[in-house]
């Protein structure tokens, strides 16, 4: 033991970080900048592949990863139309991408899309904004995993507030269905028509209105992508409360609309927190004018909330207020290694105690995570050679004065060596070391999709409940899966991956209700920061009561009483 504090003790201070080590001012020769917290990737689309993007400011390096695994099975039976009203029955079926075989019908009060409704369209948005394209089609028809695949015939691109609420108000006239699409990088069929809607792309809506240097106070379009606003303000000093993966084509809009969580929500919180105003399109084309830049206001309900999370089904978001942070130059990355999942949970604890207010996210793995991501990802490395641990933690903290920090999270380290919640660890020394960290955290779902079939859930669990699925997950399903588990421990979301070398109904009966069930009686929430989309728009009774979805449904047929606006979604089908 005394060897083993000695050399964990010896790393530590050998891989102290140093005043320029995250400041791209002062480090002009740092490739791999990590200044907005972590590393981060634009998801493009490809006919049979992804590309992930990995960006700094001058170099985009491209880690092709196909997906010719996933499987679709869709089955179209006889179409028929009479008095202008499409009465279709399609049924899709999906198979082994985390979900039991969803059957849903066509809304036949629908109508269907016909010539002069593309006329109207190019009326108002030009040539040029109405897409028929079926090569371009054939992308925004797809989520990004392949899982979800839509039949819509049209893509509409408006380039303001006024034309979404044409837009809208035509559609609902005409009963056509709506699927408001952002980057689509979602993960549960949220941001992808489920038949033929019409798919209003809000891309080029991506202007920033105005920024506040005094308050930090940001207003821009609902179309802008997150690494833009990111890149904008770090020239501004500041920094966004919000930091995906998927930054480099996600959009703020949706990012509201799914209430994105990702790696700072431990520091800065969730959106619903951090968005000050919007502005809000409703079904009938009227215009919600919410855009506040007020810290306070007390006058009435706050409807904001309503439209945050709710996956574009009430409105469609043109326009937001986000409260944003000063940016901090001091920045440090830790990675450690703990024996068991009980020294994470302590470890968590004594972060939040003795960290405090530099704390800005605390990621946990386990070793099958490492494992994947060793064999999967060319250029990746242990950080603790040679033994694997069973857990492994990433804790960054960003803070203004280097000393202080430094001293601060050297403290914490020693202490936690010496209480025996630490069995090793690393303290990255430059950008390189502190982005290979993040590039082992960020880089796990890309190993999974590499190493076969897989089934994702995002779960919200009480922490010290949150492995105890993973173990009993793998205890059900034996040597036929590879259960994989980490996420974000700081604020409880377990991501728990199964992964298998093909997809087996038989597997997913074991996993599914299951799942869902054990998250339900522990009290969690079965989609913690992805959304229900839909995915999981049938399982919302795991987390919610009867009451409470009817009150949603209440809300959303006030709203949108014909249920143009992404149906299918979010609320049960039936």
């Amino acid at each position: 033991m005394e060897r083993l504090r000695l050399r964990a003790t010896g790393r530590f201070f050998r891989y102290c970080s140093n005043r320029s080590l995250f400041d791209r001012r002062l480090n002009t020769n740092s490739e791999n900048s990590i200044h907005n917290s972590t590393s981060g990737y634009a998801h493009g689309f490809g006919k049979n592949c992804r590309d992930f993007h990995f960006f700094s400011d001058n170099h985009k390096w491209n880690v092709q990863t196909c997906f010719g695994f996933l499987r679709y099975q869709g089955e179209t039976c006889r179409d028929s139309t009479e008095k202008g009203l499409l009465e279709k029955t399609r049924r899709f079926q999906y198979r082994g991408f985390g979900s039991l075989a969803a059957k849903v019908q066509r809304n036949p009060s629908f109508s269907t899309l016909n010539s002069d409704d593309i006329s109207y369209f190019k009326e108002i948005l030009g040539e040029k904004g109405v897409i028929e394209d079926e090569e371009w089609l054939a992308t925004a028809n797809t989520d990004w995993m392949h899982k979800y695949k839509g039949s819509s015939k049209l893509l509409l691109q408006p380039r303001s507030t006024e034309e979404v609420s044409q837009i809208l108000k035509y559609c609902n006239s005409r009963c056509l269905a709506v699927v408001p699409q952002g980057g689509n990088t979602g993960l549960v069929g949220g941001s992808v028509p489920v038949f033929d809607e019409v798919i209003v792309n809000m891309s080029l809506m991506n202007n920033i209105i105005s920024f506040d240097k005094v308050s930090g106070i940001l207003v821009c379009e609902g179309g802008c992508i997150l690494e833009n606003l990111i890149t904008f303000l770090d020239n501004q000093g500041f920094i966004m409360p919000l930091d995906l993966g998927a930054k480099g084509s996600c959009q703020i809009g949706g990012n509201v609309s799914t209430n994105a969580g990702g790696l700072r929500l431990v520091r800065y919180g969730s959106l619903h927190g951090n968005v000050l105003g919007l502005e809000v399109v409703l079904a009938d084309g009227n215009v919600i004018d919410m855009l506040g830049t007020l810290r306070k206001d007390n006058t009435g309900y706050d409807l904001k909330h309503l439209f945050i999370g709710s996956e574009g089904s009430l409105g469609i978001v043109t326009k937001v207020s986000i409260l944003t942070p000063s940016k901090l130059f001091s920045v440090n990355v830790a990675f450690l290694a703990c024996s068991d999942y009980f020294s994470c949970q302590k470890l968590l604890m004594e972060a939040k105690r003795k960290l405090g207010e530099i704390l800005s996210a605390f990621e946990f793995l386990d070793s099958k995570s490492l494992d994947l991501v060793l064999n999967h990802l060319d250029g990746v490395r242990n950080p603790l050679p040679p033994t694997m641990h069973k857990f492994y933690i990433l804790i960054e903290t960003t803070g203004s004065d280097e000393t202080y920090d430094r001293q601060k999270l050297e403290g914490f380290l020693l202490h936690a060596m010496e209480a025996g919640l630490i069995s090793d660890g690393a303290l990255a020394q430059d950008i390189n070391q502190a982005s290979s960290f993040w590039r082992i955290r960020e880089g796990i779902p890309e190993a999974l999709m590499k190493a076969g079939a897989v089934y994702k859930y995002d779960l919200s669990l009480p922490v010290e409940k949150m492995y105890d699925l993973v173990e009993e997950m793998r205890t059900r399903l034996g040597d036929s899966a590879n259960v994989v588990g980490y996420g974000h421990l700081g604020d409880g979301n377990l991501h728990l991956n199964i992964s298998t070398a093909q997809y087996d109904d038989g597997i997913l009966t074991q996993i599914e209700p299951f799942v869902y069930e054990w998250t339900s009686k522990h009290r969690g929430s079965i989609s913690a920061e992805h959304g229900l989309g839909l995915m999981k728009a049938n399982e919302i009774f795991y987390t919610k009561p009867t009451a409470t979805v009817s009150m949603m449904a209440s809300i959303k047929k006030m709203l949108d009483p014909k249920g143009i606006l992404n149906p299918y979604k979010v609320l049960p089908h039936s």
